[in-house]
């Protein structure tokens, strides 16, 4: 570790070397040193203890996929959806690029853990930058500093990674993964998930390839716990692409005719899932903190967290009112009187422009979230019972339904699309294939990231159940016939009962659907018509769905496993002898 942080220093030739020691003081200093140069905006100490805002350039809110490269001997290893760049011109072009980066700059060294302190699937990482702002994050997000030292022993083996703000400029913003390497470069670039490298490069790109070759799997997906009113816990591990609810359902609040039942998060954004020695399948949170979304994050969609964020939180891209409170679209119903856009100009009243940036952000502790599992932590994981996919579709997808075996669920899962977001640079609201959730987060080629999930399935005693999910179907109108949020919670408590209690399910062409009265509906006003539009099957609907899907399969150049064509001609089978 010693000889790599000098090689980065004879690189970037910063002014100084700051190894951080994960102490409330280097925090403080570091926290300083960003006021001092009005770099962080100090919060409301009355309301938003220790909490801070702070503002990226416009065009660097967001992750930008063109300028994402998975980096390998040949273009066939990173795949169709990922972009590829020859490890010999990366290295060049990005050697050129660091090269006295850090001129006049501090360059922070973090060394991080990610997973639970004495687990065997946990993974070291350090990251050199010479963002503060990153210092601070990965702090949040990570387990950082000395006591990962400690843990680190002897070990060589750890991800490296270099980031630098450099000028910020796009046209030479990269965002480079090396998985033969478990090297990461970052360059011109302060937003979250292009410049804290311990999150989705390390923790899901390069994880994702060390899972293929270790056998688990490092997954874009949630994990919450269940408990029954008779005490009894069941784990849910879930992938929903960003906007379509993921965080609101890691973080669910049951409605008021459940309050016997109890919902707790283990994480909210990445699972790494592995196969216990029992044959079992566990999963942990790799990481100890939040980075979520916080427009449109209010007391109906979340309240959960909204108390979390109250402390201890870095706030980036929200608006700012007069008592220098963080505001966003959700939070209040009005916008506040003269508050300030997250570009730091008076917000005009007429302005068609949000207040808030719509992937403005929030990175918190989850040390800190009243509601967290006494479990999150656990060194060997939690049992995972149930899997779901899901996506934002405003048509064709029902409310729920359930894969009649593994591999069926893995196609489900493959054929996945979902409406797109700002969580990512581009048009947002266009229809976009993303398997699993992971179409910009599998850091191999993703034909072999199917097959690596049916050869993961073959390892286990006991298989999770798959169910797929859609909270966004709308009417004629373009009104949502389900009302989500917590009364999600009714989908849930339908798939445990499927899997506990093994209750009866309607067969159809694409997987066994609720009957209408086995979803607890109780206390809530929807009409049993309404139910039933949820849970249709447009059969024409999903035959065109197929064609497109199958369009994409072939993209994978023969990658796509035999299972899963196995299944997929299963399937158009079913819908075609059905009409």
């Amino acid at each position: 570790m010693l000889s790599w942080v000098k090689d980065v220093t004879r690189l970037t030739k910063p002014k100084n070397v700051f190894w951080f020691d994960g102490s409330d003081d280097d925090t403080a200093q570091i926290t300083k040193s960003m006021l001092d140069r009005a770099e962080l905006i100090k919060l409301n100490e009355s309301e938003y203890k220790n909490c801070y805002l702070f503002r990226n350039l416009p065009d660097d809110v967001a992750r930008v996929k063109e300028r994402t490269f998975i980096c390998t001997k040949t273009p066939e290893e990173a795949g169709p959806t990922n972009n590829w760049m020859s490890i010999i011109r990366a290295k060049t072009l990005l050697n050129e690029l660091f090269d006295g980066v850090m001129l006049d700059k501090e360059m922070y060294i973090i060394p991080y853990l990610l997973g639970p302190e004495k687990s065997k699937y946990s993974r070291w990482g350090v990251e050199a930058t010479d963002s503060p702002l990153v210092a601070l994050t990965t702090a949040i997000l990570t387990k950082a500093g000395k006591t990962v030292l400690e843990e680190f022993g002897d070990s060589g083996r750890f991800v490296r990674g270099i980031h630098s703000t450099g000028n910020l400029k796009k046209e030479n913003r990269y965002i480079c993964h090396f998985p033969d390497e478990e090297l990461l470069m970052s360059i011109n670039t302060n937003y979250g998930g292009n410049a804290s490298l311990s999150k989705k490069p390390h923790a899901l790109r390069l994880a994702s390839f060390q899972a293929k070759k270790e056998g688990w799997l490092a997954e874009h997906m949630f994990i919450l716990e269940l408990e029954d009113p008779n005490g009894k816990c069941f784990y849910i591990s879930g992938a929903l692409p960003s906007a379509s609810g993921k965080t609101n359902l890691a973080m669910i609040r049951p409605p008021k005719a459940f309050n016997d039942w109890k919902i707790r998060t283990v994480g909210d954004d990445i699972a790494w899932i592995h196969c216990s020695d029992e044959g079992s399948t566990v999963g942990i949170n790799p990481e100890h903190g939040f980075f979520g979304v916080a427009y449109d994050t209010g007391p109906y969609s979340n309240p959960n967290i909204l108390e979390c964020i109250k402390k201890n939180t870095l706030f980036t891209n929200v608006g700012l009112t007069t008592d220098n409170k963080p505001w966003w679209e959700g939070l209040t119903e009005e916008v506040p009187k003269n508050v300030i856009d997250w570009t730091g100009k008076r917000w005009a009243s007429n302005s068609k422009a949000p207040v808030a940036n719509k992937n403005s952000r929030y990175a918190t502790k989850i040390d800190q979230y009243s509601l967290k599992s006494k479990n999150y932590n656990l060194p060997d994981g939690v049992p995972i019972s149930i899997i779901l996919f899901g996506g934002r579709r405003a048509n064709l997808v029902p409310l729920v339904y359930e894969a009649y075996n593994w591999e069926h669920g893995i196609l489900i899962g493959a054929m996945m699309r979902a409406e797109t977001t700002t969580a990512i640079s581009g048009k947002v609201g266009q229809l976009r294939h993303d398997p699993m959730g992971m179409m910009d987060f599998c850091g191999y080629n993703m034909g072999d990231y199917f097959a690596h999930w049916i050869e993961f399935g073959k390892k286990l005693k006991t298989k999770p159940r798959i169910f797929f999910v859609n909270w966004f179907r709308k009417d004629g109108l373009g009104n949502y016939l389900w009302p989500g949020f917590s009364e999600n919670f009714r989908i849930l408590k339908w798939m445990v009962d499927r899997v506990e209690n093994g209750i009866d399910a309607v067969s159809t062409p694409i997987g066994y659907i609720p009957k209408v009265d086995s979803i607890d509906l109780t206390g809530l006003d929807i009409k049993k018509e309404t139910v039933e539009e949820l849970l249709k099957i447009d059969k024409d609907g999903w035959l065109k769905e197929l064609s497109e899907i199958k369009e994409f399969f072939y993209e994978f150049d023969g990658k796509i496993p035999n299972e899963l064509w196995n299944e997929y001609y299963k399937l158009e089978k079913r819908l075609i002898e059905s009409q």
